[in-house]
């Protein structure tokens, strides 16, 4: 049987992700504090049963990780047998798209980011994590 060769093909150079301005990141990150501070915190931080058996929420953050805005929830864990007695998960993402537009994210039962818009301003992304249902932590 003859050995098949290789076949040399292009590959076009993919075009660099746009980096994101600083003015950009302060304004999000001072508009993000706000929300989870009055919004979000009161709505779904809530103290924990008298005997805890399930996980819950004891805090909210958020943070950039290269040209992505992630918002965070920290969980607790009260069984005894827990693995550790926090983790963290990711409930919305934004990345940066360029012209001051961020394509907004939320996470998925399997742990996907599924993609709801492509080009929001920081004031209409915080608007639907704050009103969409998809964007629970």
């Amino acid at each position: 049987m003859a050995k098949s060769r290789k076949a040399w093909t292009i590959s076009p150079k993919k075009n660099p992700k746009p980096s994101v301005p600083d003015s950009i990141k302060l304004e999000l990150e001072a508009k993000a504090a706000v929300l989870i501070e009055s919004v979000l915190e009161p709505k779904h931080v809530l103290p924990p049963a008298a005997d805890p058996q399930f996980n819950y929420i004891t805090d909210l953050g958020a943070k950039w990780y290269r040209n992505y805005f992630y918002f965070i929830a920290t969980y607790a864990c009260p069984g005894p047998n827990a693995l550790s007695p926090t983790f963290e998960s990711k409930f919305a993402r934004l990345e940066y798209v360029g012209r001051g537009q961020f394509a907004l994210s939320f996470m998925r039962h399997n742990d996907e980011w599924f993609g709801l818009h492509d080009a929001l301003t920081v004031d209409e992304c915080l608007s639907a994590i704050q009103d969409d249902a998809w964007f629970v932590p």
